[in-house]
């Protein structure tokens, strides 16, 4: 290369330089400091507690419990469809996965109950995953109707279930032909059933009733074809 050339070259590389240099800088976005999950880049969390900078502001401060909030409240959800995908993608070999974990089954178990009850695209995001438990029982049309009622109402969990026990209890004034099961369990068993049901918020009679159902929907679902479940 001539020596011509050679300045002609580094010339254009130092006008570009230049150009990069001397043209407006990317400003720094409030967000730019937060990681994949939300949290500020600040915040060192570890599985035993947070560490904050002492200079952290107090508005970070506030944003940071919002989103933490946040966070532990989709867990519970997450979990449960964790959970659900373990049973149907590896029904010989979820069980064995989750004992070598410090996950309790039980609660795993009523967290994917309410997440296979209630599917992605009808949970509410202004909804607490206790308002969608309290309502999970019910079938569909239900569900919707009443989470649709406490996100407008704005209600609390506590709220909405003594707005069912309310629509309940009007509707037991009605006569509705029932029938009666026996059902004849050990006693272990009845106490694990009497667990779930606490945990679910529910009476068992209630409880026994969803869990019924929903196993029927499922067993509906995989016996009939693809024709018959579009009637």
């Amino acid at each position: 290369m001539s020596s011509d050339r050679f300045r002609q070259v580094n010339g254009q590389i130092a006008a570009a330089q230049a150009v990069r240099e001397d043209g407006p800088r990317p400003q720094v976005r409030p967000n730019s400091m937060q990681t994949g999950l939300g949290l500020d880049a600040r915040a060192k969390p570890r599985r035993l507690g947070l560490t904050l900078p002492e200079r952290f502001p107090f508005d970070a401060w506030q944003a940071l419990g919002k989103q933490i909030n946040l966070i532990a409240e989709s867990s519970v959800w997450w979990l449960g469809d964790w959970l659900v995908f373990g049973e149907e993608s590896f029904p010989g070999r979820y069980k064995k996965a989750i004992e070598k974990t410090s996950l309790e089954y039980q609660t795993l178990r009523n967290y994917a109950w309410v997440a296979r009850r209630i599917p992605i695209s009808r949970r509410r995001d202004k909804l607490s995953f206790q308002h969608h438990a309290e309502v999970a029982s019910l079938p569909p049309h239900e569900q919707d109707l009443w989470l649709d009622r406490a996100e407008q109402g704005n209600w609390s969990r506590n709220r909405l279930r003594g707005e069912l026990r309310s629509a309940r209890g009007a509707q037991g004034k009605e006569a509705l032909p029932t029938f009666s099961i026996v059902l004849k369990v050990p006693v272990e068993k009845e106490q694990v059933w009497k667990s779930a049901a606490v945990s679910a918020n529910q009476p068992m009679d209630a409880w026994i009733t969803a869990v019924l159902d929903s196993a029927a929907a499922r067993s509906i679902s995989f016996t009939r074809s693809p024709d018959q479940l579009a009637e």
